[in-house]
């Protein structure tokens, strides 16, 4: 038996021992609730305060390294526009550069062009001039010609006297030793720089009579500006077989082709009675490039007059040569502009390329961010599923694949029946 006191009045009473035990294990399991009670409210408090701590803690840090992340967007953002506006600045600088030397390039070839159209009318006035000139002198020399005219006949019926005595080799080499004479008369006063011999080269099987050559500088055989293949005939008034100047054309020009002469020019006597050739300077060019016919009073003449345009159109040339350099400096100028044009093309396509690579690059930086806020945001999504799953958190969850949890509730429940 067991002695039981009660609390309220004090009496003191005896029980049986399943009595007892009935108590103990009332007051035992009334008092094992409450504990348990106490401890399952304190745990869901402590749970809660554990989750609401940890949910501030987590925005706090999210908020902080978004925060972070939108300056440093919006720094990016800062840095991309200001190297927009830069490389815009660069580029309308390089363009109001590039179109400011176009112009002025245009405008220098422009002046070039037009020096050069006056330069080139000048040089056609000088041309023109020089040809006006020229005719009057040939005007002029022909009238003094056709006053000569009637002293060298007198000249002529001489020679035909001279010839008649002569035999025919005789009547050429005299034609041949007249030229030569009438040249040597000159050759120091008028013909300095001018060489004038007898043709002795037949290795091609032919030979004109007289080469001329005349040289700016009698030192420099590259400075000659005329030649001239002389031909002379002659022939007897009593030959049988009358030959005619046209006869010894051919042989002239293939004699000047090989002795490398730019004229070439037949004295001669044949066809005494022809007034073709009576009148004065035959021009066979219509037969024969710069081929002429003249008779023996022509032949001072015709070498000054040939040499007088070979002069001439001597400083022509060297004008036209400096032009045509001029034209090559303007073509290398040209050459210049368009090679500038290239490799300045060149550069602003590079630098527009690096400028669109710069853009993709800021382009990727902004898409990294904006992943990396969706993570962030999931992330917060998550902490919102995880406290959920708090909330839902209870004793058989817990007790869910723990079989030692489990015994001891499955003996709490049966002991409570």
């Amino acid at each position: 038996m067991q002695e039981i006191k009660c609390p309220k009045c004090g009496e003191i009473f005896q029980v049986d021992e399943s009595g007892y035990a009935a108590i103990v294990k009332q007051i035992r399991d009334r008092e094992f609730n409450k504990e348990l009670l106490e401890s399952k409210t304190q745990l869901e408090t402590e749970k809660q305060n554990a989750v609401q701590l940890a949910i501030a803690e987590t925005q706090n840090d999210f908020k902080d390294i978004i925060a972070q992340k939108e300056a440093e967007l919006a720094q990016l953002k800062a840095q991309k526009d200001l190297e927009i506006s830069k490389l815009q600045a660069k580029i309308d600088s390089a363009e109001k550069e590039r179109q400011l030397a176009v112009n002025q390039a245009v405008a220098q070839k422009e002046n070039i062009i037009m020096e050069k159209e006056v330069q080139i009318s000048e040089l056609n006035g000088k041309v023109e001039s020089s040809q006006k000139e020229s005719q009057l002198k040939e005007q002029s020399l022909k009238e003094k010609y056709e006053e000569k005219l009637r002293a060298k006949e007198e000249e002529i019926d001489y020679y035909k006297d001279f010839k008649a005595r002569q035999s025919t080799k005789m009547v050429g080499e005299s034609l041949e030793q007249h030229c030569e004479i009438e040249f040597n008369k000159l050759r120091a006063t008028g013909f300095q720089n001018a060489y004038f011999e007898k043709d002795n080269d037949a290795r091609s099987g032919s030979k004109g009579d007289y080469i001329y050559r005349e040289f700016t500088d009698s030192s420099n055989p590259d400075t000659e500006f005329i030649s001239i293949m002389f031909e002379m005939k002659n022939e007897m008034d009593q030959t049988a077989t009358k030959k005619k100047n046209e006869d010894f054309l051919k042989e002239l020009n293939k004699d000047r082709n090989e002795k490398n002469c730019e004229y070439a020019v037949l004295v001669s006597l044949l066809e005494a009675d022809n007034e073709l050739y009576n009148t004065g300077i035959v021009d066979m060019s219509h037969r024969y490039p710069k081929m002429y016919v003249i008779r023996p009073q022509f032949f001072i003449p015709m070498i000054t007059l040939l040499r007088n345009a070979a002069q001439n159109a001597l400083s022509y040339r060297q004008e036209l040569a400096a032009i045509r350099n001029q034209n090559i400096d303007i073509t290398n100028f040209e050459n210049s502009l368009n090679e500038f044009k290239e490799k300045f093309g060149r550069n602003y396509r590079i630098a527009s390329e690096r400028f669109q690579t710069a853009i993709e690059e800021i382009d990727k930086t902004i898409t990294h961010l904006e992943k990396t806020k969706k993570a962030l945001l999931s992330s917060d999504n998550n902490l919102r599923l995880a406290n959920d799953k708090a909330e839902d958190l209870s004793i058989k969850k817990l007790t869910r694949n723990n079989p030692t949890m489990a015994a001891k509730f499955s003996e709490l429940q049966q002991e409570q029946k």
